[in-house]
C-alpha cells in the first residue's frame, strides 16, 4: 500500500469517527446530563471563540468585551421571546442584526486606537453592558434577570432540554465554522493577515484598512450575539452575573490555549477551559487558581496552542508509517535479489 493512500485511509478512517462519536454523543452521555450540559456550553464557547479569532486571532486587534457582546445576544432574543412572544429564530436574527451594530460601533474606535487603548475601550464596553442590564430592571428584569425563555423548535417540536439543543448547537457549530473558514480563505482573510503583520505596508496594495478592521470587528460581534441567543435558549434564564468581566478573560484564554488564528484551535481551546475547570473543581474554592497556572505552565511550553502540538504529533505519526512503509519496501526488493 502507497503511503499516500494510507495517508488518506488515515483521514477518512478519523473523520468517519468523528463524525459518529458526534451523533452517538447524547446517547453515550444520555445517563449524565451534567456532562452534556458541559459539552453544550464547549460548542456554544467554540461559536465565540471563531468570533473572536477573526478580531484578535487574525486581524491583531485587542477585544476583551466579548463578554458583553455575547450578553446582548442573550438579552436580545430572550426579551423578544419572553416580553413580545416572538419565536427565538426571530429573535436570533435580531440578535444577529444588534450583533452587525455593536460591530460597528466598536470597529470606528479602532480605527484611531490600538493595543491597550483599544483592550481597554473593549473592557469598558463589557463594563458598561453589565451595569445597564443591572440598572434598567423596567426592561431587562435588573438583578432577577429574564426567566423562561422559551427553547428554539422545528414545526412542533421543541428542542428543548440538553440532547435535543445539542444537534442544533452541532449544526450552528459546523455552519459557522464552515462560514469562517471560507472567509479565512479568501481575500478578507488575506487583508487580515496583512493588516496584522504590517499595517502600514497594507494600504500600498489598495486595501482599505479602515473596511477591513470594522468588517473583523462586525463577523467577531456577529457570532458572539448567536452565542448569546443559543445560551439563552439553553439555560432558559439569564442575569447580568452571567455575563462578568472574567468572562472575556476565559474566551481569550480559550483562543491562546487552542492556538490563535486556527479554527481547529477555537475548537480545541474551548473544549480545554470548557472542560478542565469543572475536572479541577476537586480542589474547591481553588480549583481556578490551580487552572490558571497550568494555562501559565502550557502558555511557557506550547506557546503555539494545542493545536500546533497535535499537529505536529500528527506529522511524526506520518512520517512514522512513511519510513516504515520504506522500509518494508526496501526489505521486499533485497529479497527478490
Amino acid at each position: 500500500m502507497k503511503p499516500t493512500i494510507m495517508k488518506r485511509a488515515f483521514t477518512l478512517l478519523l473523520c468517519l469517527g468523528c463524525v459518529i462519536v458526534l451523533i452517538l454523543l447524547p446517547r453515550i452521555l444520555q445517563y449524565n446530563n451534567y456532562y452534556l450540559r458541559l459539552v453544550n456550553m464547549t460548542l456554544i464557547n467554540s461559536i465565540l471563540v471563531m468570533g473572536l479569532n477573526f478580531i484578535t486571532g487574525l486581524t491583531g486587534q485587542m477585544n476583551l468585551g466579548m463578554a458583553g457582546v455575547y450578553s446582548l445576544g442573550a438579552y436580545t432574543s430572550a426579551l423578544l421571546a419572553t416580553r413580545l412572544g416572538i419565536s427565538p429564530w426571530i429573535g436570533l436574527l435580531a440578535a444577529i442584526c444588534t450583533g452587525v451594530i455593536i460591530g460597528i460601533l466598536l470597529g470606528v474606535p479602532s480605527l484611531k486606537i490600538s493595543g491597550i487603548y483599544l483592550a481597554l475601550t473593549t473592557i469598558a464596553f463589557g463594563e458598561i453592558v453589565r451595569l445597564s442590564m443591572t440598572n434598567f430592571s423596567d426592561l431587562t428584569g435588573g438583578d432577577i434577570g429574564v426567566r423562561k425563555i422559551p427553547p428554539f423548535s422545528i414545526g412542533s417540536l421543541q428542542l428543548s432540554g440538553d440532547k435535543h439543543f445539542y444537534y442544533l448547537a452541532l449544526f450552528f457549530v459546523i455552519l459557522l465554522c464552515l462560514v469562517a473558514n471560507r472567509i479565512i480563505k479568501s481575500k478578507y482573510g488575506r487583508a487580515f493577515r496583512a493588516i496584522k503583520q504590517n499595517e502600514l505596508s497594507v494600504s500600498t496594495y489598495g486595501i482599505n484598512i479602515s473596511n477591513m478592521k470594522v468588517f473583523a470587528f462586525v463577523l467577531s460581534t456577529v457570532y458572539g450575539c448567536i452565542a448569546g441567543a443559543l445560551y439563552a435558549s439553553l439555560a432558559t434564564y439569564i442575569s447580568p452575573n452571567d455575563f462578568s468581566g472574567d468572562l472575556s478573560i476565559r474566551y481569550f484564554m480559550m483562543l491562546m490555549v487552542g492556538g490563535v488564528g486556527t479554527l481547529p484551535g477555537n475548537i480545541i481551546g474551548a473544549f480545554l477551559v470548557t472542560v478542565v475547570p469543572e475536572m479541577l473543581k476537586q480542589f474547591g474554592e481553588y480549583y481556578w487558581l490551580v487552572f490558571c497556572g497550568f494555562v501559565m505552565v502550557f502558555a511557557v511550553l506550547v506557546p503555539n496552542g494545542m493545536y500546533s502540538l497535535l499537529k505536529n504529533l500528527v506529522q511524526s505519526f506520518k512520517r512514522c508509517l512513511q519510513g516504515s512503509f520504506n522500509r518494508q519496501k526496501k526489505e521486499g526488493s533485497e529479497c527478490r535479489y
